[in-house]
């Protein structure tokens, strides 16, 4: 039967909760400095030269899940094996080249130890996370790792709240010391995430989304004022490039220059847009990173940019709307 809703009861209750975690997180992470399990097992980790399986039932499986998730997209290459699974065929998997990770808070799970003789008698390195030190996982383990708990944020202390926060913590913490000692840099995390915004920045080159071809404005300096802007409206880049015999830029002409030549010329009929182009150009080449292109456009604010190639010719072109369609920006 449902009790009366009290929001003070609740928020209480959410507030408990929190600290409880938090509480027990700041116990583990003392307790760690006189105990030099997490040095073995990253060092493990380090010096492993196949994968990292991870492994768990329960509530510690759907933590594992999550173990093995954040190590594969942080340079360890990692997976999630179900030991139910594990023992009807899964353990074809491991080798004997892996690291084993197994995770159960009694450390007395028979599926686990179903398989974990089986894994050792591989040649597996296995470290167990548990929060029973004297438990058979523990004990047949090369590494234990300890996340007990003073008592769970449930009420009742049954649900596994606090005992799997501290663990998907300590996971966070091997990630994180795993990735430094590998020299894992934002480029790598970007590849393992091409999806995400991070890897659109970090993979997208300038060459990926410039305009290139006839989509690129472009005229000689002795063409009149009016073909320019002609070539201009046509392209739709608010810009014209200005190229010599060789197709090297020479001056770009923009909207902006436009609207500042209303107001001193009466006769545009008769001007040269080589008279009145802005000379060397600001330019990037096309194997350069998009965000670069970014980063030169915002410190001389401008909004479009040439591209070109190793020998100086016009190869393309962009604009800001380019790289924010490319979701670059």
């Amino acid at each position: 039967m449902l009790k009366a809703f009290d929001a003070k009861t609740a928020l209480r209750l959410a507030r408990d909760t929190l600290q409880n975690e938090a509480d027990a997180i700041n116990a583990l992470n003392a307790r760690l400095e006189n105990d030099d399990s997490v040095v073995q097992a990253i060092s493990l980790l380090l010096n492993c030269t196949g994968r990292v399986v991870v492994s768990g039932i329960g509530k510690s499986g759907h933590i594992g899940r999550k173990i093995a998730a954040t190590l594969a997209s942080t340079g360890t290459p990692a997976l999630f094996v179900h030991p139910a699974e594990a023992a009807h065929g899964d353990l074809g998997m491991v080798t004997a080249d892996d690291a084993f990770i197994a995770i159960s808070y009694s450390g007395e799970s028979s599926e686990l130890m179903t398989i974990l003789p089986v894994v050792k008698r591989m040649g597996s390195k296995v470290i167990a996370i548990t929060g029973k030190p004297g438990s058979s996982l523990a004990t047949i383990a090369d590494v234990h790792l300890n996340v007990a708990v003073a008592k769970e944020a449930c009420p009742m202390n049954l649900a596994p709240t606090t005992s799997t926060t501290v663990t998907l913590a300590l996971g966070d913490a091997l990630a994180v010391a795993l990735l430094d000692l590998r020299g894992f840099k934002e480029e790598d995390f970007a590849r393992s995430h091409p999806g995400g915004a991070l890897g659109r920045r970090l993979l997208t080159h300038v060459r990926d989304v410039m305009r290139s071809g006839d989509a690129v404005p472009q005229v000689t300096a002795d063409v009149k004022l009016t073909d320019a802007l002609l070539e201009i409206t046509q392209k739709g880049m608010g810009m014209t490039a200005i190229v010599d015999a060789d197709g090297k830029p020479v001056g770009v002409f923009t909207d902006g220059d436009l609207r500042r030549m209303i107001e001193k010329v009466q006769d545009f009929s008769k001007v040269i847009i080589g008279d009145v182009m802005h000379a060397n150009p600001r330019s990037i080449s096309p194997e350069k990173m998009a965000v670069d292109a970014v980063a030169v456009m915002e410190q001389y604010r401008i909004n479009q940019m040439l591209v070109t190639d190793a020998d100086g010719k016009l190869v393309g072109a962009l604009h800001i709307h380019d790289l924010t369609r490319a979701k670059v920006i």
